[in-house]
């Protein structure tokens, strides 16, 4: 599984860490866990991960979107990490789909 670093950050209160797959169905999955002192202080736990989903039907509209050849995961992840490589990318990516009517599940626990 081909798997891309959108983001990564270490310092000594905390590790952010931000990557993009396709799971086994075929839908983008955007991974972000960050740890530390930093996320305990504002949860009040040392860890908090986050995962957005766009289902495999919703990820062809990001080859238009992104006038990509259909079904180059490769080329998606890899304009995806280019384009999307701050430390709010998760953010990002969920208002770009917001605003392009791009449909996608989210989840967070921690």
């Amino acid at each position: 599984m081909e798997t891309v670093m959108l983001f990564s950050f270490t310092s000594p209160d905390i590790k952010v860490t931000i990557e993009a797959y396709f799971n086994d169905a075929g839908g983008l999955v955007v991974d972000g866990y960050d740890i530390g002192k930093s996320v305990e202080d504002y949860f009040g736990d040392s860890d908090y991960e986050y995962v957005l989903t766009v289902p495999q039907p919703e990820v062809a509209k990001l080859y238009t979107l992104f006038s990509l050849p259909l079904n180059e995961r490769s080329a998606l992840l890899r304009h995806l990490q280019s384009q999307f490589n701050t430390h709010h990318c998760y953010s990002d990516i969920k208002s770009f789909l917001e605003k392009n009517q791009v449909h996608y599940e989210s989840f967070s626990w921690n």
